[in-house]
């Protein structure tokens, strides 16, 4: 987990938020900008031709002698300030305060003399510096409500973002109850769910193993104390008794390492690794006759591990076997769909009431119940897991008349190879 957490560590620099938003920002800003600069070319390229045509217009429109009323009927037609003045810039007619005004086009008519123009706010060649009005002043008031939205919609994206980091950073410390829970359909939502089936899945396995650690380390006790015990006084007395319980212990310990084993390596690979037709009344038939069982039915073949399903019929017997009386009974059938159903039955004491569920727990022991007596292992739950892998389930009954008696399904479209 030290190693997890070093990955998630919180980043130096800007956070996520500044680097979006200023990213928003700045691209506005470039457009503005931008924006701005082809409004005045294409201002300066309008005016260009509008001059050429004002002089033009002026020096048709304005007689050499006396132009003092032609100046005044286009003042008047035009809606502006006009004033006409000499080469050496004596004023020859119109508005002589022109000179100091702002705003104010000038026409060099081919004559030499100067056509002074103020023109109103409709003037088409005026331009922003005509009639007061700055492009970049509304390109700015954009710009900045575009900001202003961008900043709650970045701040909403990058929270999300930041539960979704701080999440994963207390996961990879070590707490793996976290879990991040964003609700929605883009792909942050899509992130946080993933990484809460994945912490979900982790924390599952590890709780799992831990488990299986404490109950199998309890479990070995039993057997290596009695193992140890015999072997102290076998060394006394070297009796057959004494050697046959050696052998005993060391055949459970065996097992039960066997049935670890398995347990951990059913958890973690997927699938089965062999596939082979598999005669489920003949291999009942077999591992029946260890405890001399009542096996029949018909002849059902399934493809599936040879090796899982012989510890499964092999777990079923031995179950009944330890924790019911005999006669066991047991009858293999074809299943609906395909499969086969396979139901071991004892005459035992049958299972305590609310426990046919929690014996398919790994290790588990009823309440009350001594540690000499003990408890149903990795049995059961090995049982549940094969069954599982192969495309069933399993699932404990009361038969009438008293006893206990599990029911599997094997085989058929769900076995996962």
């Amino acid at each position: 987990m030290a190693r997890l957490s070093a990955f998630v560590r919180r980043p130096r620099g800007l956070s996520l938020f500044w680097k979006i938003y200023l990213t928003v920002v700045a691209a506005v800003l470039v457009v503005a900008v931008a924006g701005a600069i082809v409004f005045r070319i294409n201002a300066a390229n309008e005016r260009g031709p509008w001059a050429e045509r004002g002089r033009t217009f002026f020096a048709r429109t304005l007689p050499a002698e006396d132009p003092g009323p032609a100046l005044a009927r286009l003042s008047d037609a035009l809606g502006a300030d006009l004033a006409l003045r000499a080469p050496d810039g004596r004023l020859i007619a119109g508005d002589p305060g022109l000179d100091l005004a702002r705003r104010v086009l000038v026409f060099t008519l081919p004559d030499g003399r100067v056509v002074q123009a103020r023109f109103g706010r409709d003037d088409p060649a005026g331009g922003d510096e005509d009639d007061g009005r700055n492009p970049l002043v509304p390109i700015a008031i954009i710009a900045i409500l575009i900001a202003l939205v961008a900043y709650p919609v970045v701040g909403h994206l990058t929270r999300r973002l930041e539960r979704l980091r701080v999440g994963v950073e207390a996961w990879g410390a070590g707490d793996l109850s976290v879990r991040v829970g964003l609700a929605g359909g883009d792909e942050v939502a899509a992130v946080a769910r993933s990484f809460d089936a994945a912490a979900e899945t982790v924390e599952r396995l590890v709780a799992s193993h831990t488990a299986l650690l404490a109950n199998a380390s309890h479990e070995l006790r039993s057997p290596l104390a009695r193992l140890r015990m015999a072997i102290d006084l076998w060394r006394e007395d070297p009796r057959p008794a004494l050697e046959r319980e050696i052998v005993t212990s060391l055949s459970e310990l065996d097992a039960l390492v066997e049935e670890i084993l398995m347990a951990s390596r059913l958890e973690h690979v997927a699938g089965l690794e062999r596939i082979e037709p598999v005669d489920m009344l003949a291999l009942a038939a077999e591992e029946g006759a260890r405890v001399d069982a009542l096996v029949e039915g018909e002849a059902v073949e399934i493809p599936g591990d040879p090796r899982l399903l012989r510890r499964l019929v092999r777990n079923l017997f031995q179950n009944a076997a330890r924790h019911g009386a005999p006669p066991i009974e047991a009858r293999v059938a074809a299943r609906a769909g395909g499969g086969a159903v396979i139901s071991v039955r004892d005459h035992g004491p049958g299972l305590p009431d609310g426990e046919s569920e929690r014996v398919f727990e790994a290790f588990y022991r009823p309440a009350g119940r001594a540690e000499a007596a003990g408890g149903w292992g990795l049995g059961l739950s090995l049982v549940r897991q094969i069954a599982r892998r192969h495309g069933g389930d399993v699932l404990a009954v009361r038969p009438e008349g008293g006893g206990a008696m599990f029911v599997v399904e094997v085989g058929g479209a769900g076995s996962r190879g």
